[in-house]
């Protein structure tokens, strides 16, 4: 019996010392910051008498040290939302093929339909509100939420919804949900010659879809280039500067630096499109979209026209976190290849020309026209 006891407490002893060890060495190389976090998440575990639910107290942890930070680039995102931002960066999901927002409240705002999308084949039109869901009301902020989880599903499926249409008569309509490659691109040849080109992202595959049309628009006779980058979130550096290399002379077109200082400067090869260039720009325009001007301003004299910029100087890198999470963090500063920072100012206008709150909806929404819209035909005058 005495053997037993004193293995056990050999035993223990040398738990407790793994604990003590590990809780050293974590205290040596994160701070006593890393620590104290543990010692609250052990302690909420361990001893506190209320109902809770873990994934959400850990998500408001994360949510809190990132903002703690200050940095308004720097974000967390849950398992769902992380799935939703592979998604998206894929620029390609399952389902029917609208934005929907919540401008409404009796439902779900069409603010797009994805041309030759299942919602387009079943008749949905921009302006249009979703009320229902399978016959589940979208009203309110509740309804709302709920009736955008209950469009998504699995490719090939149906769902029914109930559309009230601009006069305000209400029909059902059956959609089948399947994959979505997302319109990175839209362009034409205006009646001036001047080819337009509207980048929505610069995630997956927008490099290739933007030289296809850029290629189409100088075989049809282009004599100049709009490039409508409102709107534009930003997204991959390697899409933004094969974008770049591809217009653009030889030279820098981006320089980036790390946390050690370490620079990384990218270079356009001699090849380019010889022709004038103009740049649109709005509040909405952040990250490569706006380097995407400034660096056409800097290198070949683009015009830029429109609204101040966010003014987004840094970059994030995820680290994907083992409850399916990912913590976004600026882990690198950049600027275009003269080294002229963004951050807090924006891009430099050439031109500025403001929207009205209707316009800036109807620009959105795909409804504003060529014609009404005052910035393209700034672009254009100053093009001439």
């Amino acid at each position: 019996m005495k053997q037993r006891r004193f293995t056990f407490i050999h035993m223990l002893t040398a738990v407790l010392a793994g604990i003590l060890a590990t809780l050293l060495v974590l205290w040596l190389l994160l701070g006593s910051q890393s620590v104290s976090l543990l010692t609250a998440w052990g302690a909420v575990r361990t001893r506190f008498v209320g109902e809770y639910d873990p994934d959400t107290a850990m998500d408001s942890a994360l949510r809190g040290m990132v903002a703690g930070l200050g940095d308004r680039w720097s974000y967390y995102l849950n398992a769902e939302e992380s799935a939703y931002q592979r998604e998206r960066e894929d620029n390609r999901y399952v389902g029917i093929g609208v934005t929907a927002g919540k401008e409404d409240e009796r439902g779900l705002f069409l603010l797009q339909v994805y041309s030759g999308g299942p919602a387009e084949e079943a008749g949905l039109k921009v302006g249009e509100v979703i009320t229902a869901v399978d016959g589940v009301s979208a009203a309110g902020e509740t309804g709302q939420e709920s009736a955008l989880e209950a469009i998504k599903g699995e490719e090939g499926t149906e769902v029914t919804l109930t559309v009230m249409d601009a006069a305000g008569r209400f029909r059902e309509v059956q959609v089948t949900r399947r994959a979505i490659q997302g319109q990175l691109v839209r362009y034409e040849l205006l009646d001036t010659d001047v080819g337009y080109v509207a980048v929505s992202n610069f995630y997956t595959d927008c490099a290739q879809q933007f030289r296809s049309a850029v290629d189409d628009l100088v075989e049809q006779g282009a004599v100049g280039l709009v490039f409508d980058m409102r709107n534009n979130g930003g997204g991959y550096v390697h899409e933004l500067t094969d974008m770049l290399d591809y217009l653009l002379p030889e030279g820098p077109i981006f320089r980036s630096q790390d946390v050690m200082g370490l620079e990384e400067v990218i270079q356009s090869d001699e090849n380019y499109v010889n022709l004038p260039m103009a740049t649109l720009v709005n509040r909405d325009t952040y990250s490569a979209a706006e380097i995407f001007a400034a660096q056409l301003q800097e290198s070949a004299g683009a015009a830029i026209v429109g609204e101040e910029t966010s003014g987004k100087g840094y970059s994030q890198q995820p680290v994907y976190l083992p409850n399916g999470g990912e913590l976004h963090l600026s882990t690198g500063k950049y600027t275009t290849g003269a080294g002229v920072s963004l951050v807090g100012t924006g891009v430099s206008l050439d031109a500025r020309v403001e929207l009205t709150e209707e316009e800036s909806l109807a620009l959105w929404t795909g409804q504003l026209g060529h014609e009404e819209d005052a910035q393209l035909q700034k672009a254009l005058e100053l093009l001439k």
